[in-house]
């Protein structure tokens, strides 16, 4: 066993073992403590989510088969709560078989140890996966700080994270909360430009993460959207920007060579495509989308 003066960094983190072996549990405990860890401990994956109600672990050694709720149930039950998703977990098993292997990392595990644990490669892992925790913990403050609206979707297409300002912009626009963790309509919101969002793709992580910013949409960007849907002609273009002038028909027919009763035509084209029933109505979306496309 590793007796070398324990890390400074280490000295600072807390992990949380789950087995049901006490064997297994005294050898961890060992190691961990002369490795310089804080270590709490639970026999069970009902004791260990009683102890996460009072104690906020940098990880967790989750064995993967234990008497009641499975190390895998236990898993789920830990990801599903947005105070704990956050904490790696690293299964510990004797089983290798893909299945299982599979089913571990399905349930939001990080890593994976086959048992009889090897020190070092526990100590290695378990160190390298809490700095990377550490560092997406301080990513997540810096957003909230900066009152940036974050949603990140893991490859199993759920909202892993969410930014505080995320749930603000949802409610102001009197959306469920709960859609957050519905890939499909995130995509959907992408792809409905009438929709009272403005969803922004910032790109994929590292680890095939999604990261999305949004933002109510302002009145400008929904006239910019509904002009840009309408799909008007040239034409029907250039009539629409005299009407945000103030000119008249008779004015726009001498303007584009046209009679008054062809811009009239045009004009009614360009409602039914607008969805309005007025000039003025036209005129303001009009404005709207060309302080848009300045901006």
């Amino acid at each position: 066993m590793n007796r070398d003066k324990p890390d400074r960094q280490t000295q600072e983190m807390v992990v949380l073992i789950v087995d049901d072996e006490p064997g297994s549990l005294r050898l961890l405990y060992d190691t961990l403590v002369n490795a310089g860890y804080t270590v709490l401990v639970a026999r069970d994956g009902a004791s260990a989510i009683r102890r996460l109600q009072h104690a906020s672990p940098d990880a967790i050694l989750l064995d993967a088969l234990m008497p009641g709720l499975s190390g895998f149930d236990t898993c789920r039950q830990i990801k599903t709560d947005p105070h704990w998703a956050h904490i790696p977990i690293l299964f510990m098993t004797g089983l290798s078989d893909t299945s299982h292997v599979l089913e571990g990392f399905e349930a939001g595990g990080v890593d994976y140890v086959i048992k009889p644990i090897r020190e070092a490669e526990v100590l290695a892992r378990l160190k390298a996966h809490i700095v990377s925790a550490r560092e997406v913990k301080l990513v997540h403050t810096a957003i909230d700080n900066a009152g940036l609206a974050i949603v990140r979707l893991n490859v199993n297409h759920d909202s892993v994270w969410c930014s505080p300002r995320v749930e603000e912009v949802l409610r102001q626009l009197d959306i469920d909360t709960d859609t957050m963790k519905d890939l499909s309509w995130w995509v959907k919101m992408l792809d409905t430009s009438s929709a009272s969002l403005c969803i922004t793709p910032l790109g994929d992580t590292a680890n095939g993460e999604t990261l999305l910013m949004i933002a109510p949409q302002s009145a400008r960007q929904k006239a910019a959207d509904r002009v840009s849907r309408a799909a008007l002609t040239p034409r029907e273009t250039e009539v629409l920007s005299w009407i945000a002038k103030g000119k008249t028909d008779r004015e726009i027919g001498d303007i584009l060579g046209i009679s008054p009763r062809t811009v009239n035509k045009h004009l009614e084209h360009t409602f039914t495509k607008l969805g309005v029933e007025t000039r003025t109505a036209a005129a303001a979306l009009a404005n709207q989308n060309l302080l848009a496309t300045q901006s």
